[in-house]
């Protein structure tokens, strides 16, 4: 197991900064596509003085078992996405997942996949999760894909819950127990 926590083979987490963070968010919203994979909402356009707003009011108001973290290239410390683990704190030991890769230029090379696998390590080394939890789009077969590398399973569908591209498609919903995180890591 790597001995830095933070630090994957092509990424490392970083803390999450409102300041980089709005800046770097601002300019992802104007990629669509990236917006649609992103959230249910309607692909909005963001400023980057009211993204940063937000981003401190997060922070100021910070969620007891959230966690957020920045993305980062190993290799020129480049920002490329987010990622946290939020309702982590229950008697269960379960949490949530989110991630995303704004930079276009960094989607489908494996820079998801590794910060996923970061992300899980802190989860289930640090806060002794028992699983993580996820929601994707079915119109998002790369990111099913990158999950399914890391060791998640389908659980079930919400069939039909979203449009996007004038198409109906679903909600996936995908899990990972610690126990079956741990056998693809000792594999």
């Amino acid at each position: 197991m790597n001995q830095n926590l933070y630090t994957g083979k092509l990424t490392r987490l970083d803390a999450a900064s409102p300041d980089a963070m709005g800046q770097a968010y601002a300019k992802w919203s104007r990629d669509t596509e990236f917006m649609q994979l992103w959230d249910t909402e309607a692909p909005m356009l963001r400023d980057v003085k009211k993204t940063q707003e937000w981003f401190t009011s997060q922070e100021e108001r910070h969620r007891h078992g959230s966690y957020n973290f920045m993305i980062r290239t190993l290799a020129d410390d480049h920002l490329i996405g987010m990622t946290s683990l939020f309702d982590a704190n229950t008697a269960h030991h379960n949490a949530w997942v989110a991630i995303g890769i704004g930079e276009r230029d960094y989607w489908g090379k494996g820079y998801g996949t590794d910060a996923m696998n970061l992300i899980l390590a802190f989860g289930f080394l640090e806060l002794n999760l028992h699983r993580v939890n996820l929601f994707t789009f079915s119109i998002n077969p790369r990111a099913i894909r990158s999950y399914e590398k890391v060791g998640f399973v389908h659980e079930g569908v919400i069939r039909q819950a979203m449009r996007r591209y004038g198409k109906r498609g679903d909600f996936v919903s995908m899990g990972i127990l610690r126990s079956e995180w741990e056998r693809i890591q000792n594999a």
